[in-house]
């Protein structure tokens, strides 16, 4: 017999739950409970607008219910924009995010609270979301998979403690061809009734409403507008362009190496082309993991382009969204999504650095020089590969050698010896052998500094001989003439990386040493500021040697 002041009922559930709340709490409670109380209003207000209400909210928790499983969905959506656009104006460490999850389910209710299967799915779908991020049930899915204008990424089947069988697991992207968590400008709430109204004219207006649904579902949102006045740096008088670290959709942080290494080869690649711009990795990759607006990074590395993507591999089946927006106009220049198979990788890498390069310089380059710069031929230049598994090594390789510590470089070295063994024509790995050798001499890592530095000057001179292009082989051995105090051949060495690569912030800063070793100490300070110009969230060592430069040509106001 029912208990008396009990009733079931199916309804969509939403519940949001702050991330890393003990630590803001630890470090900073007062300011940790008025941002939570703003956040938790701002939710509150979207719940109801979105015919929602609050059925729970105790410390960092907040639980609410629907009558409409689509209008759970898309409150949550724009509660996740709302928080990640509020996120911006805090500093870094003060940045409130919250994993949400949506189910629809039977509950219980009683005296206003509502207990049950349907809630604790909803919680478990909470804790597989990501920070800022949103992840639905299949019950969810099913009922709004073609209905909201969404993408979906599957998850698989996920335990639930106490529930019989598995049950599916969706993250929800932000917008058609959207890289996950991107901060994009906020839909007005208006704008879905407008939409419906759009679709319900269609009938009778086939070609206006064909342009009203592009312009609503198709067409990616617009991007707040970066202020040329607010860069920090003026603009280049070529096309300048961002490339954020494309996002890992795999749901395996394992995984990370691949998206990175994706996003660097894209780097790397545009870096060549001398009639472009492009900010330096090292600046890029401080986005990594964080929501933030176009129009910040626009306005932080001073860039007119941003190129943002993510990348999902999943066995032998590989989807990639990118696009490039026009971050001063606030308007998608072009986006897409990819689906391809696992080895069409190299093509479809090929395929979106020449749709970049062709949307920025028109007509500045022709279409069969990007296409030498780029191309994977059947028989490719020495610093490409078409081994899937060598590139694979290679790029686990790099992430061992940028911890820069003794056990990780010995690691490093055995995968970059293992890529070169998948592909025996690959220079890439060689190369960077040379530099772990040349990174155990520097560090007192090896037995014998000595033979640590024949041994990176031995694969250095293979490289060049093997391929004469490479700047990262020539700068090596400007290195290793630099800390042997052969400042002169190590200029001639640095001069020539430069002249292959003048992108590469870390070479013209390492010109810049070497300057100043040869006592020419305003050459010396130009390099530096282009260093600087290309990667505007450089190390302090870059500040330290341009004091000593300032110092050197009497300007010691700047020095200090």
């Amino acid at each position: 017999m029912a208990d008396e002041g009990f009733k079931r009922k199916l309804t969509a559930i939403l519940s949001a739950d702050a991330v890393e709340y003990s630590r803001m709490m630890r470090s900073d409670e007062d300011s940790t409970i008025r941002t939570l109380t703003k956040y938790r209003s701002a939710m509150s207000s979207l719940i109801q607008k979105f015919r929602g209400h609050v059925v729970d909210a105790t410390g960092d928790n907040l639980l609410a219910e629907f009558t409409s499983v689509a209008d759970a969905v898309n409150c949550a959506v724009e509660v996740q924009r709302e928080l990640a656009e509020r996120n911006t104006e805090l500093l870094a460490e003060r940045r409130m995010q919250f994993r949400i999850g949506v189910n629809l389910g039977d509950v219980v209710e009683e005296e206003g609270r509502i207990y049950g299967d349907g809630v604790n799915i909803a919680a478990r779908m909470e804790g597989l979301a990501v920070a800022g991020g949103i992840c639905i049930s299949g019950s969810v899915y099913d009922s709004v998979e073609s209905r909201l204008g969404l993408e979906y990424e599957f998850l698989g089947e996920q335990e639930v403690k106490n529930i019989d069988k598995p049950v599916r697991a969706y993250r929800v992207l932000s917008f058609p061809g959207a890289a996950a968590h991107r901060v994009v400008q906020a839909k007005e709430v208006i704008g879905k009734k407008w939409r419906k109204l759009a679709v319900a004219v269609a009938a009778a207006l086939v070609v206006i409403a064909g342009a009203i649904i592009w312009n609503s579902y198709l067409r990616p949102p617009s991007v707040e507008k970066a202020s040329v006045e607010k860069m920090a740096f003026p603009l280049p008088d070529k096309p300048s362009i961002a490339v954020l670290p494309f996002v890992n959709m795999s749901g395996d942080p394992e995984q990370e190496y691949f998206s990175d290494g994706f996003t660097e080869d894209v780097i790397t690649t545009i870096s060549k082309i001398p009639d472009l711009f492009v900010i330096s990795r090292q600046s890029t990759f401080t986005y990594k993991g964080k929501p933030v607006k176009v129009q910040t990074v626009a306005e932080d590395l001073g860039v007119r382009y941003v190129l943002e993507g993510s990348i999902q591999k999943s066995g032998d089946k590989l989807r990639v969204t990118v696009q490039l927006i026009d971050a001063i106009k606030g308007h998608h220049l072009w986006s897409e999504r990819y689906d391809r198979k696992f080895e069409d990788l190299f093509q479809l890498k090929e395929d979106i650095i020449l749709k970049v390069a062709n949307e920025l310089l028109v007509e500045l380059v022709t279409g069969d020089y990007l296409r030498e710069i780029v191309s994977v031929t059947d028989d490719p230049e020495p610093w490409q590969t078409k081994n899937l598994a060598a590139w694979e090594t290679y790029w686990l390789a790099m992430k061992a050698y940028r911890r820069y510590r003794k056990e990780d470089n010995a690691r490093a070295r055995d995968l970059f010896t293992k890529a070169l063994e998948l592909d025996p024509n690959w220079y890439l790995p060689l190369i960077f052998i040379g530099w772990t050798h040349q990174g155990d001499a520097r560090h007192g890592w090896s037995e014998s500094r000595k033979k640590s530095f024949e041994q990176a000057v031995e694969i250095a001179h293979k490289v060049i001989t093997i391929y004469d292009q490479s700047a990262t082989a020539h700068q090596l051995l400007g290195n290793i003439q630099l800390m042997k105090r052969e400042y002169e051949k190590a200029n001639s060495y640095y001069e020539k990386a430069l002249n292959l690569n003048p992108n590469a912030a870390y070479t013209q800063a390492g010109m810049g040493t070497v300057l100043t070793y040869l006592v020419k100490p305003k050459e010396a300070i130009m390099h530096y500021k282009k260093a600087m110009r290309l990667s505007p969230f450089y190390p302090a060592w870059y500040l330290s040697r341009l004091g000593v430069c300032y110092h050197l040509t009497g300007q010691y106001e700047k020095a200090i």
